[in-house]
């Protein structure tokens, strides 16, 4: 980006701190680092300096740093200003920066050229952003293993496997007339093979860490006074839903983001399921089918004192066929003999005691595809996983076409052409544009 313009933002977030960060990306910024601090700034040494406006006026004292490109995050002159944390001054600071030729960075503007520039590839620029918001721990080591290049290179890894697979079909087609069997002289199935497990291990990586970053829904839905708020509050750990003995009580959904073992998962409490006249509560159990529709994962939560009703019956016979069910036993401490509790058998816990919870908590996440205690797990994007899904299809559709050489040759090239979106090799500027508008400013 030769021609690209100074840009600067507040880089921290709004409100007081001790420190507050302004940065600048631009090219030939030693002139305006100069007039800004009032002295050349050192490239990559920490400056003690007083920022002053254009009458020669202190605005504040902090740290300088200064980056020559192509030695820095964009590749460009990179200037950040350290100051006080103060709203005010970061506005007069910051105000300062654009009378000296700078304008209003957008948001992710940084990063993009950073990625335009060759100092990220665009799978490691969309995992600052994912570092930024991600909300657990694990989700924040997922992102960061991406951001360190993890990710991009086991794509790498596959697409050079492809391209060395392509090379042996390629030379097949072009001398067809040579007694020697490239193909088979060079195990081409079996290197197939092994791309596919390859492809495998990364699609199940990337699973993992697109449940980290998106979570899932989850839907309490049941009978009324079947104790679907109090599951909700015995999961959150605290009072989240309002819980009496009277019969529709929850009216409208009680939304609840908790984390299972670092798993972010969305609950919903929904009013109760049945006919009603009150107007209120119809309003009520319609979003309740609305949040059942919309989830991931259903609980069917019942009465374990009454056992399954008629209600029950005609409650699960409406559930949407697209989600996942939990059939949920409620108030288990009732009950003189419990249940067989296998995987396949409706689950039985107490929300008022607690017992059962550990086992709804577990067959939530093996329900969610979750596999604890993976090391290698990569925050993907719901893009990624397209890519990755359409390059697996593409393999597919290569082995069922080996006995023809140039549909072969085309499929292994589709595979490839899709797993190289995933790192911006084939990227489009209008989905540049959708990546980079969602970041924050200043990053």
């Amino acid at each position: 980006m030769p021609n690209a313009d100074t840009i600067a933002a507040v880089a921290t977030s709004p409100g007081r701190a001790g420190i507050g960060v302004i940065r600048l990306s631009g090219n030939n910024l030693g002139a305006l680092a100069t007039t800004l601090c009032g002295r050349p700034l050192a490239p990559r040494h920490a400056t003690l300096a007083s920022f002053r406006d254009a009458r020669g006026e202190l605005i504040d004292q902090g740290i300088a740093l200064f980056f020559r490109a192509p030695a820095s995050y964009t590749g460009e002159d990179v200037l950040e200003l350290q100051g006080h944390g103060g709203d005010a001054v970061l506005r007069a600071l910051l105000q300062r920066c654009l009378s000296l030729g700078a304008r209003i960075a957008e948001p992710g503007e940084f990063t993009k050229r950073a990625y335009l520039n060759g100092k990220l590839d665009l799978a490691q620029a969309e995992a600052v952003a994912d570092l930024i918001d991600a909300a657990t721990e694990e989700a924040a080591k997922g992102a960061a293993r991406s951001l360190c290049g993890e990710f991009s290179a086991r794509v790498q890894e596959l697409v050079q496997g492809l391209i060395n697979l392509r090379m042996l079909v390629e030379a097949s087609l072009d001398f067809p007339e040579e007694d020697v069997d490239f193909l088979k002289a060079a195990n081409a199935m079996g290197q197939l093979s092994e791309i596919e497990v390859k492809l495998g291990a990364v699609l199940q990586a990337a699973q993992q860490g697109s449940l980290l970053r998106a979570g899932l829904r989850v839907a309490l839905v049941g009978r009324p006074n079947v104790g679907k708020s109090s599951l909700l509050n015995l999961l959150a750990g605290e009072e989240l839903a309002i819980v009496t003995a009277i019969p529709g009580t929850t009216r409208d959904p009680v939304r609840a983001p908790i984390q299972l073992d670092g798993v972010p998962l969305h609950f919903v409490d929904t009013a109760g399921l049945r006919d009603t006249n009150d107007a209120v509560e119809q309003i009520g159990v319609k979003r309740s089918w609305q949040a059942a529709q919309e989830a991931n994962i259903v609980v069917h939560v019942c009465d374990a004192s009454v056992g399954t009703t008629a209600e029950d019956r005609a409650i699960a016979a409406r559930l949407p066929a697209q989600a996942q069910v939990l059939r949920l036993f409620n108030k288990m401490d009732l009950l003189t003999v419990i249940p067989n509790q296998d995987d396949s058998a409706p689950l039985y816990i107490s929300a008022k005691t607690g017992a059962g919870l550990a086992e709804l908590k577990s067959r939530l996440l093996a329900m969610a595809g979750w596999r604890p205690g993976e090391e290698s797990v990569i925050v993907a994007r719901e893009r990624h996983m397209q890519a990755l899904h359409a390059a697996r299809d593409h393999l597919v559709d290569a082995r069922r076409q080996v006995a023809q050489l140039e549909l072969f040759a085309e499929e292994l090239r589709q595979a490839q052409q899709a797993l190289a979106k995933i790192t911006g090799e084939f990227s489009a500027d209008d989905l540049l544009g959708e990546i980079f508008s969602r970041f924050c400013i200043g990053k």
